[in-house]
């Protein structure tokens, strides 16, 4: 009986094997051509590399704007929709191509466990940049689908890889998603032009700002010295500077640098992520693969990076929000979101003019937010906040869910108030704002070099306590263009190793014996109106006393006792006993004197002992279902996560583990 059947079906089976036989030889240069590099690791940079159209930087069509690789990662009912790119031949950074046809997406899992993936591939006018995902027209390798087994990491100190993603939760400082550590920003503005340096390719100075380098462009020569074998380089050895330099700036405690991604027109005239200096739609793609090497190692060091994104003068040098300015953001972010710790940046001095409405700049928040699926915060650097009209400014943008944090410049001395303002503004408005500085004025002097302001008394009291005691997210340092190693050539960060010193203090008392993201401000609990206070109420206070003397802390609403012990700003170190050792709750108190040096500014801590609390100290909210949702406030469906996940206890990073 089978015979005959076997006999009429011949046909039909001969035609379906053929067919099948075709389609996975067709299909096997593709399958043969996908790439999966990186560690298979939670919160690593899972890499996967696609065979597609043979292309170059000058190709038409254009590579960068007529070609739109997006791959979906999903796992449970998380759904990642993660933007890619051309990458020459896969290994430009050291090849210097220009032409290939390799198309890369970084993905960082924040789940263990089996990932699938989906690849979305399309060519047509402007589709890189249209909203459609049904946009233009699919190719090779469209509808590629596969499965990534993620096992946990295995780093530990510093590394980004061991924490997590950096994220805005809705409070005064950000979260590691994976450690659940709440991070204090201290580091480096200067120089602006970081990425200016000789050892990028096609990177060259077009006659900028007047400054101290021979050509225009760092090298970072003084810093070679601290790459240590085994760090990355490109090419024939490239990198050692800046690579250095960064693990300097690390190894002195800080964790957060500026740069320029783009300055076309601006003070420097160095940076800019194109294949020409009147380019605007061509990417070249070694350079910015040579600042993937270095991005990837920052974050191997726990360093943040701000993305500033343009300066005052180049503001409208792509428009407002138009097809150049959004392929341009889908660059930085395509190439660069995956890194743990970023801040987009939308500007520097955003607010001076009047080129930008309130509107505009929502929706600029808005186009970045929907395309990052990793969903950085976003802030603008504001000139001179105190100068500003009430319709200008921050505050326009106050309660707008889509703009996370302030880069406040002014004089030092308005650090504090400033700081307050804003913390307390955007807290009444229902999104609080990370509330940093980024710039001190005059400009002509900044951060001076150590050798001229050893103890940079004035800095260090008003602008970096100032808004550390207001809880403000912390700061970042300019440095003057009157003096040597300024905000454009600085080449030697050890210009200023005792002021990192300082910063590093600063940073010690807060994360090691504090839980500031519990406490506030509460400045009027002294009678000297020149005194900081900061307050987790009825169990622990710090007072800083920028003039030094003694102190009174009312604690007329805290009954029990208190420890009282003393924190040098200057020499950092351990908690140090004063003339008083304890006081009495249920009055105002004197808080005595500083061991020594009573003349000089000093913190004082003022908290229960251990074992009598009067209530239960109470965690920061965990990364479960509710945060993951305002984590991802109002993004797009193609990004927005959703599930229960597991609760993490709050902690702040531990000087062990911050100058691991």
């Amino acid at each position: 009986m089978l015979a005959p059947f076997r006999l009429a079906y011949a046909p039909y089976i001969r035609r379906r094997l053929w067919t099948t036989v075709a389609v996975l030889v067709l299909a096997a240069p593709l399958l043969r051509a996908q790439e999966i590099s990186g560690e298979l690791r939670q919160w690593h940079d899972v890499v996967l590399t696609f065979a597609g159209p043979e292309t170059s930087e000058s190709a038409e069509p254009n590579p960068f704007l007529h070609y739109r690789l997006d791959v979906v990662f999903e796992k449970d009912d998380a759904r990642l929709v993660v933007p890619g790119y051309v990458a020459a031949d896969g290994d430009a950074a050291e090849t210097g191509a220009t032409s290939g046809d390799r198309w890369r997406v970084h993905f960082v899992p924040d789940e263990t466990g089996e990932w699938t993936y989906r690849v979305s591939f399309r060519r047509g006018p402007d589709v890189a940049v249209a909203g459609d995902p049904h946009a233009g027209e699919p190719l090779a390798p469209d509808g590629l689908t596969g499965t990534l087994d993620i096992a946990p990491s295995d780093k530990t100190g510093r590394d980004h890889r061991a924490h997590g993603l950096l994220r805005y939760v809705g409070e005064r400082y950000a979260r590691y998603e994976g450690s659940g550590e709440y991070f204090i920003q201290v580091g480096a503005q200067s120089p602006e032009n970081l990425l200016a340096y000789a050892d990028f390719d096609g990177t060259v100075d077009h006659g900028g700002a007047e400054n101290r380098l021979e050509d225009g462009l760092h090298r970072y020569e003084a810093h070679v010295r601290d790459w240590r074998t085994g760090d990355p380089t490109w090419g024939d050895g490239r990198g050692k500077g800046l690579i250095g330099a960064l693990n300097y700036l690390a190894g002195k405690g800080m964790n957060t640098v500026y740069s320029l991604t783009m300055n076309v027109g601006g003070d420097g005239r160095e940076i800019y992520p194109w294949t020409g200096y009147e380019e605007r739609a061509r990417y070249d793609i070694s350079k910015l693969a040579q600042w993937e090497i270095v991005l990837s190692h920052m974050d191997r060091l726990g360093l943040q990076l701000m993305v500033i994104t343009q300066e005052e003068e180049n503001e409208q040098l792509l428009g407002k929000l138009t097809t150049l300015r959004k392929l341009y953001y889908r660059e930085l972010i395509a190439r660069f979101s995956h890194h743990h710790a970023l801040l987009w940046d939308l500007s520097e001095e955003m607010d001076r003019w009047r080129y930008y409405t309130t509107e505009d700049i929502r929706e600029l928040c808005r186009y970045i937010k929907a395309l990052d699926p990793y969903q950085h915060p976003i802030q603008y650097v504001q000139w001179k906040g105190e100068l500003l009209p009430p319709e200008k400014g921050y505050g326009r943008l106050l309660g707008f869910p889509h703009f996370d944090g302030t880069a406040l410049q002014h004089d030092p001395e308005f650090t504090h108030r400033a700081t307050k303002t804003w913390v307390d503004l955007s807290a009444a408005a229902g999104h609080r704002w990370l509330v940093g500085v980024i710039e001190i004025n005059p400009t002509s002097t900044g951060v001076l070099p150590d050798a001229e302001d050893y103890w940079h008394d004035t800095v260090r009291k008003h602008s970096l306590w100032g808004n550390l005691m207001a809880g403000g997210s912390g700061t970042v340092f300019f440095f003057g263009y009157a003096h040597p190693h300024s905000d454009l050539d600085m080449e030697d960060w050890r210009s200023r190793d005792h002021f990192w010193d300082l910063l590093r203090h600063a940073h010690r008392f807060f994360t090691r014996f504090l839980p500031f993201h519990e406490m506030a401000h509460a400045d009027e609990l002294t009678p000297n109106p020149r005194d900081f206070v900061f307050a987790k109420r009825n169990e622990v206070y710090a007072v800083y006393l920028p003039d030094g003397g003694t102190a009174e802390l009312d604690l007329t609403g805290a009954p029990g006792t208190f420890d009282v012990q003393w924190y040098d700003p200057r020499s950092g170190g351990e908690l140090q006993d004063g003339t008083v050792r304890t006081v009495a709750g249920g009055a105002v108190r004197s808080l005595g004197e500083a061991p020594r040096d009573r003349g000089l500014d000093w913190a004082v801590l003022v908290r229960r002992p251990p074992g009598n609390a009067t209530a239960p100290a109470t965690s920061g909210p965990a990364f479960n279902r509710e945060t993951r949702m305002l984590v991802k406030l109002q993004t797009p469906l193609s990004t927005a996560r959703s599930r229960p996940g597991d609760r993490v206890a709050a902690s702040v990073i531990s000087p062990e583990r911050y100058l691991g």
